[in-house]
């Protein structure tokens, strides 16, 4: 490939210096199509290629542009958010504002969450680490961990209400939790009623209540589990663990209720204009790359183009200065002959007079001497 700063070829002077020994009346039209054709010997290929390549990106651009057309009409068809489907229906129906009964409600809600938890959690791991077991005096963490089975037994019954899609299942769902939440309640206020006169006994009606004998009485005998433990006990630990679970569960379902109940309309981005979107960028990209392809073809073409007008113009610049050269120099060599020719003449007409004036003077002697 040539230098796109030089043009090749140069300009044959001896073509031009032929034409113009041998003139006529097409010599710069000669001129012309000789320096065009020698441009085009060195230069057919890499011209022909440059318009070929302007040619291919020209049609890339084309197809491109109408892809970019249809993905446009699709766009335009289409929404960038459509709203959810909720229980086979889509979500389209605004809901009321938050009013402020449902915000005290809703914050009552998640705090009286955190404080059946909470509660749980320390009156249980209090439980464990009073119990005796070496297990949970030797490490207390463990305790609370055990206690921890209370949140989660809590999610679950919550996760089981979530799934099920039914809206009179949910119902009956809801009511049997709370059901059972307010039954451990009673029975767990019930069992700590039943042993709250031995707990609100003072410090000298218990030592007075203390014997130095060893017998147990059978009602107390009876009281007793198969693990030696008070019935009782047993009772209020296990009312205050289902109370504490499914009421907790309950607060949590009414708190998805009523957050439903003023949530804002769901939408969700739709797939097919998202991919219609990356397309486009694609697109645009692409197109992007074919323009600046097809400027610079079009700019090696043009700069061929050039290169071949400045040759035929110096071409035909230095045919007419060679021309104009030749004409002066014609022109002086006519001024030389014309004087030369002027000189002859005059030389000729003196010896011419000359010899006319000789036998005149030969007569007028030969009169004298008769």
């Amino acid at each position: 490939m040539s230098n796109p700063e030089s043009i090749v070829p140069a300009i044959h002077l001896e073509f031009i210096e032929n034409h113009l020994q041998n003139p006529t009346a097409s010599g710069l039209e000669s001129v012309e199509q000789y320096h065009r054709s020698l441009f085009l010997h060195h230069h057919a290929v890499e011209w022909e290629k440059y318009r070929q390549q302007a040619r291919i990106h020209e049609d890339r651009i084309a197809f491109l542009e109408d892809q970019l057309k249809n993905t446009d009409l699709g766009l335009s068809a289409r929404t960038r958010l459509v709203p959810v489907t909720v229980d086979g229906q889509e979500d389209t129906k605004p809901s009321c504002p938050w009013n402020a009964w449902d915000v005290l409600m809703f914050a009552a809600g998640c705090l009286g969450i955190v404080c059946l938890i909470t509660f749980g959690v320390w009156n249980i791991s209090f439980n464990l680490l009073e119990s005796g077991l070496i297990t949970f005096r030797d490490n207390p963490v463990r305790s609370y961990l055990w206690a921890a089975l209370l949140p989660v037994g809590a999610l679950a019954v919550k996760i089981g209400w979530d799934f099920l899609q039914d809206r009179k299942r949910r119902d009956v769902y809801l009511w049997t939790c709370l059901l059972l939440g307010m039954l451990g309640v009673i029975v767990w206020a019930g069992a700590y009623a039943s042993v709250y006169p031995t707990l609100s006994k003072g410090i000298g009606e218990h030592i007075a209540s203390l014997t130095v004998f060893d017998n147990q009485s059978p009602s107390s005998a009876a009281g007793l589990n198969f693990a030696g433990a008070k019935w009782i006990d047993v009772i209020t630990v296990a009312g205050q663990a289902v109370a504490e679970i499914f009421l907790s569960a309950v607060l949590g379902m009414y708190l998805t209720t009523l957050y439903a109940r003023h949530r804002p309309v769901r939408l969700a981005y739709d797939p097919t204009f998202s991919q219609l979107s990356l397309e486009r960028k694609s697109l645009e990209a692409s197109i992007a790359r074919e323009r600046m392809a097809l400027g610079e073809a079009t700019g090696n073409l043009l700069r061929l183009e050039n290169q071949l007008s400045a040759l035929i113009a110096y071409g035909a610049s230095v045919f007419h200065r060679e021309a104009a050269q030749r004409q002066d120099q014609a022109e002086k060599r006519q001024v030389i002959l014309d004087q030369l020719s002027e000189h002859l003449r005059s030389h000729l007409d003196t010896v011419e007079a000359g010899s006319r004036l000789a036998p005149a003077a030969s007569m007028s002697r030969r009169e004298n001497g008769d």
